[in-house]
């Protein structure tokens, strides 16, 4: 309580990834007499954005860059104090592995084609291949109303069956770990449903669309790697995090909320005035149960896909020259890598960190695909090993290794996805002082999750008025 009598108002958030800590940056900045509290069941901040050292080398082993065509990441980054650490990839020229070859990465918008003649000379696609995806210029507009579609559908409608394969399905897989003819073109790709309107071609509506957006940088980095935005943010706006703290309950009181946490054995409570929930789907399902029944049964449905990043150094003596900032591979090609990035090659500060090693890293993972995961450390990395060898022809053995595991870490966007945010956010907006953010709703990116974490920020703080005991 203040000298004056006025009570301090409290907002717990719950769940200290980049969503949440970007709700509590926001609120600290709108409101300097609000207290804000951020409980984590884990021990650490970030979520998803981590680093790690091998052979003494610190880099990312979660996120590792930033979608820059989006203000949000960057700009919190800056404002986090991080200004002079924003960096661009040194190298972007990706590869697919496709027939039995590396071939250069068409140009697209989330495998769309933005050049058919590149797409063509890329070899990506065989003869018969190709030739059904140049119907694309000729076939009537797809018309969808307001319907929702997947984007491999929306694809193979439009380009035939092996583009989807060979160029929509990786890319996808690179972003969210699915399948392309099941996730939602509305949801994760509103660019190339919104591109239909423009042209009859999806590939000439597609480039349209990007319009000036082409000559800005994909991507950003920071010099020392993404992970270290989360300890940024908490130290610039000295947020109060209680890591080690399970949230088991939420429940309302006739002057705001309960937060009950700790073991089952031995729980405590904390009051707040309002709440955020930034934690996945699973665990703000339990939270909002009682709460918000119909946002509950909505996130319950949400599926995650598991992932693993195997990060790997090698001896420079013993790599060749490898051309490309990486690979990615279709899942018709039944590898156990879906991708690599050649960190060395695509971030000039690791490069230069690296001494007389070089830092690359495969992912491994697809939804509906835990099995593949359910192996040691070991023989994760030896089975990428193995691909890499078969793909990029590197025969290097490992002076040191990291498997950094993501269960259940990479929310499936299913056709539909669009509806069922609506229906979570009308639930949660019929409760006062109760918000969500994530990656669960608007996107999976950075940018996108910081965004849910700035507006669960508004929605709280509009409710706030002066506490008075």
């Amino acid at each position: 309580m203040s000298d004056s009598g006025r009570r301090v108002p409290r907002v717990a958030v719950i769940g200290a990834g980049i969503a949440g800590l970007a709700a509590a940056a926001a609120i600290r900045r709108d409101r300097t007499d609000v207290e804000v509290l951020v409980l984590e069941a884990s021990d650490r901040v970030g979520g998803k954005l981590r680093l790690a050292t091998v052979a003494g080398v610190t880099t990312d082993v979660g996120a590792e860059s930033i979608l820059n065509r989006r203000p949000e990441g960057v700009a919190l980054a800056r404002a986090a104090g991080l200004a002079d650490r924003v960096v661009h990839p040194a190298s972007t020229a990706a590869r697919i592995w496709s027939r039995g070859q590396l071939r250069p990465m068409p140009r697209s918008l989330l495998g769309v084609p933005l050049d058919l003649d590149e797409l063509r000379q890329s070899g990506l696609l065989s003869r018969d291949g190709m030739e059904r995806a140049l119907e694309d210029t000729e076939l009537p507009p797809t018309e969808l109303g307001a319907e929702d579609v997947s984007i491999g559908w929306l694809a193979e409608q439009r380009f035939g069956p092996e583009l989807v394969d060979r160029l929509v399905e990786p890319l996808l897989g690179g972003v969210y770990a699915g399948h392309a003819r099941e996730i939602s073109a509305r949801a994760a790709a509103p660019q190339v449903v919104a591109a239909l309107s423009r042209a009859p071609s999806l590939a000439r509506a597609a480039a349209e669309s990007l319009g000036s957006a082409s000559d800005v940088p994909v991507f950003a980095g920071l010099e020392g790697g993404i992970g270290q935005l989360p300890g940024a943010v908490v130290d610039t706006w000295g947020i109060d995090v209680r890591t080690g703290t399970t949230v088991r309950a939420i429940e309302r009181t006739p002057r705001g909320w309960t937060i009950v946490t700790g073991p089952t054995a031995s729980t405590s409570t904390v009051s707040a005035d309002a709440v955020v929930v930034a934690t996945p789907g699973a665990p703000a399902s339990r939270l909002l149960n009682h709460i918000a029944p119909v946002a509950s049964r909505e996130l319950a449905g949400v599926e995650y896909a598991s992932t693993a990043i195997v990060t790997l150094a090698l001896s420079v003596d013993e790599v060749p020259d490898l051309d490309a900032s990486g690979f990615l591979v279709p899942p018709v090609e039944a590898r156990a890598v879906k991708a690599a990035t050649y960190s060395f090659a695509k971030w000039g500060w690791v490069r230069a960190a690296s001494g007389d090693v070089v830092v690359l890293r495969t992912s491994v993972g697809r939804h509906r695909e835990e099995r593949e995961l359910q192996v040691t450390d070991e023989e994760l990395v030896k089975r990428s090993l193995a691909d890499l060898q078969q793909i990029a022809g590197l025969t290097a053995e490992p002076v040191d290794w990291h498997v950094q595991r993501w269960g259940g870490g990479l929310p499936q966007y299913a056709v539909g996805h669009l509806d069922r945010v609506r229906r979570i956010r009308e639930s949660v907006a019929a409760v006062p002082g109760l918000a969500v953010c994530g990656a669960a709703y608007d996107g999976l990116g950075i940018p996108a999750c910081i965004a849910t974490g700035e507006a669960a920020a508004q929605r709280v703080l509009g409710g706030l008025g002066t506490m008075t005991a």
